[in-house]
């Protein structure tokens, strides 16, 4: 059984995803020890809830430094004995405290076919690219924004007429399959 975390920012839907494959079973080589996330008004906190999940509230402004900040969440991960990190919407850049603890062990989910369209909007910006393609990205992370190497992508077609919300929902039905697979591909 390999200790995962998972980090978000939002509303959660990777995490809920993710979470739903382990409850049926079918991520039976992990077990996620807690929620981490940066926002005490998050709707991810409500979803872990639901799975009786232990959260962490951790906002930087609490902290005199992204270092103290970072030194608290691997206080955490080390007393719950994490071996990898997953990101699931989580919109902070990671530091390199916890880069340095957890060397491509951490993973993260992008709604773009990377190295296009890093960071805020990915959709937005596919979207008004005029091209017809774009998909999701599961990458490692390092110290950049979206640069990791990429491990596994998925293609979505965007259509003509297309809104940015029709866009997401279809983005994020393939996140909500893709990513789950990759954690069962790599973590063991």
């Amino acid at each position: 059984m390999t200790n995962i975390a998972i980090f978000a920012s939002g509303s959660g839907s990777n995490f809920e995803s993710i979470m739903s494959q382990v409850v049926a079973g079918k991520l039976p080589q992990i077990e996620v020890t807690a929620l981490y996330t940066d926002r005490v008004d998050a709707y991810c906190i409500e979803r872990a809830r639901k799975y009786n999940l232990d959260v962490h509230i951790n906002e930087l402004k609490n902290f005199d430094s992204k270092a103290d900040y970072e030194r608290k969440i691997i206080e955490w991960l080390t007393a719950e004995k994490v071996e990898w990190i997953v990101l699931a919407g989580y919109m902070k850049l990671i530091g390199a405290n916890i880069l340095n603890a957890y060397p491509k062990r951490i993973i993260n989910i992008h709604p773009s076919l990377l190295p296009k369209y890093r960071g805020k909007d990915a959709v937005g910006q596919a979207l008004n690219s005029g091209e017809s393609i774009t998909g999701t990205t599961v990458h490692y992370v390092d110290s950049g924004m979206d640069t990791g190497e990429i491990i596994e992508q998925r293609t979505c077609d965007i259509k003509p007429g297309d809104t940015k919300e029709q866009l997401e929902t279809r983005i994020k039905a393939l996140e909500h399959t893709l990513y789950p697979e990759v954690i069962s591909k790599i973590i063991q």
